[in-house]
């Protein structure tokens, strides 16, 4: 498992890297059991569950369904009359489904053959 840094800082080009006192070396030695065992350990570090915070928005990953129904970015377009354009946008994260279509992705979700036969074409 690679780790990601939690904080990203950029430098510019010639800046020396910001030292700290942490020894990355001993952080990077712990193993994932360790690391839930210190969280558990710690009633400070109580995971906070993102998906219930007031103001989430769900949004169907359209690539993993996509992916998932086994289509190209074409077929899945063809089939749910989306415009290809869109449907790129949606799953290069440049734009964002709104309210409606956030809707018809979940209901393509839960039952994507019904909907293509809804709209007429056998998937």
């Amino acid at each position: 498992m690679s780790r990601k840094p939690i904080i990203s800082v950029e430098h510019n080009p010639g800046d020396p890297p910001i030292e700290t006192d942490t020894d990355w070396d001993y952080v990077h030695s712990f193993t994932d059991e360790q690391i839930a065992a210190a969280v558990a350990d710690d009633p400070d570090a109580a995971p906070i569950n993102f998906f219930e915070k007031p103001g989430f928005i769900p949004i169907v990953n359209v690539l993993r369904l996509r992916t998932k129904l086994g289509m190209t970015q074409e077929e899945f377009a063809a089939l749910y009359s989306i415009p290809i354009g869109t449907l790129r946008d949606w799953e290069q994260r440049r734009k964002r489904p709104d309210a409606t279509a956030r809707a018809y992705l979940k209901i393509i979700e839960r039952d994507p053959e019904a909907v293509a036969k809804l709209l007429g074409s056998a998937a």
